[in-house]
């Protein structure tokens, strides 16, 4: 059989690949710890698994809207509301299947033969991925370590061609956990001024997951670019909702009906049962939340003292998500050396650097979704090895 071309240029996220050997060393009676998969070791919360529950018992269980549930859409804009004080139309919001879908979404409008797409790197492998997936050429926007993983707004603007289409950033990142200054953002704005027709995703998944007392800049607030502002948010980090598949979009006027006839041409709809949980999860208690990011916050503080105890490690202070990214090229190794050989040798599961775009390569990811005990048996192991 001969595939699309297109089929060659489409990646993976290793994570999942790294997780599927931790879990068949741990078969085999290995002891594994994995600080490698990026999600929430904590439980939905039961308010919200109830009223999935309830959905069910209910009889939801054909068909919705395929931009979302107007009750689920309604919902979105009064927590965004709530939150930055901004109000949307919920007839812009596209509920789907997770947050990759609006990203995927994104690409496909925008990318073409002979378009640019801007992506971070180190960033979410997904962007690129499907950047060439769409046919577009992937240009990426170089994060400093020096700077907490920003980028540079003139270096950015600088890279801006007659080609550029698209241009998505991500804050707080993955996968280093940085988070991008509101002067930096406010200077990238106000560029932006001078190419009118280059539209932007603001992939905000992690915008609840903030540390020392930053407040999370949503792009949302600023008005000048609202007519070419997607903004990518979801249930799956905020509410440990990974598995239920629920995210959202925020679409300009002009794009709304075409996500819309991209989700009919995909997936239909989302599961129904899930979104009346969605509904539950931002409407309800918040208290899950903030033990969640209480206890991140914690973890992150451990885990950062640990990486930086270790010889041939220096780590940043990451702001925000779960994850540390170490710059490990003290060691003398590869990034992708590290990866595998920590796992097969000490069993403990990171993700290479080079893993998230080719600026990667001198450092590792590590989730802190893990208890602080496995984190410091993992960091212990790796410094034993080490040494």
């Amino acid at each position: 059989m001969k595939l699309a071309d297109r089929m060659n240029h489409l990646g993976t996220e290793s994570a999942f690949e790294v997780l599927a050997r931790a879990n068949a060393l741990a078969a085999e009676g290995r002891s594994i710890i994995n600080l490698g998969i990026g999600q929430p070791d904590f439980s939905t919360p039961e308010n919200v698994v109830e009223a999935g529950r309830k959905a069910l018992a209910d009889g939801h269980h054909g068909y919705t809207p395929a931009n979302g549930i107007p009750e689920l859409r309604e919902a979105v804009a009064a927590d965004v509301h709530l939150r930055y004080g901004e109000k949307i139309d919920p007839g812009n919001v596209v509920c789907v299947p997770g947050g990759k879908v609006t990203m995927a979404f994104a690409m496909l409008m925008f990318g073409e033969a002979g378009a640019e797409i801007m992506y971070p790197d180190p960033g979410f492998p997904i962007y690129e991925s499907m950047i060439r997936f769409s046919g577009a050429t992937p240009v990426p926007i170089r994060l400093y370590e020096e700077n907490g993983f920003s980028f540079s707004a003139d270096e950015l603007l600088a890279s801006i061609t007659d080609r550029t289409r698209l241009i998505i950033l991500n804050s707080p990142a993955n996968p280093t956990g940085g988070v991008v200054p509101k002067t930096e953002i406010d200077k990238l704005v106000a560029g932006l001024e001078h190419h009118p027709d280059v539209a932007l995703m603001s992939d905000e998944i992690y915008s609840r997951m903030t540390y020392d007392n930053l407040k999370h800049v949503t792009l949302l607030s600023y008005p000048e670019i609202r007519d070419r502002l997607i903004i990518l948010d979801g249930w799956s980090k905020t509410y440990a909702m990974t598995g239920w598949r629920l995210g959202w979009g925020l679409w300009p006027a002009s794009l709304a009906d075409a996500a819309t006839r991209l989700a009919i041409n995909t997936h239909s709809c989302v599961n129904a049962a899930t979104q009346y949980a969605g509904i539950e999860a931002l409407t309800g208690p918040q208290d899950a939340v903030d033990v969640m990011v209480k206890a991140f916050d914690e973890r992150r503080l451990i885990i950062l003292d640990e990486l930086n105890s270790i010889p041939g490690f220096k780590c940043v202070r990451p702001l925000g998500a779960f994850y540390a990214f170490p710059n490990i090229s003290g060691t003398g190794k590869t990034a992708k050396e590290m990866q595998d050989r920590l796992l097969n040798e000490t069993g403990v599961a990171a993700i290479a650097g080079t893993s998230f775009g080719a600026m990667g390569e001198g450092y590792l990811r590590f989730s802190y979704a893990n208890s602080i005990e496995n984190i410091q048996e993992a960091m212990q192991r790796i410094r034993d090895w080490l040494s």
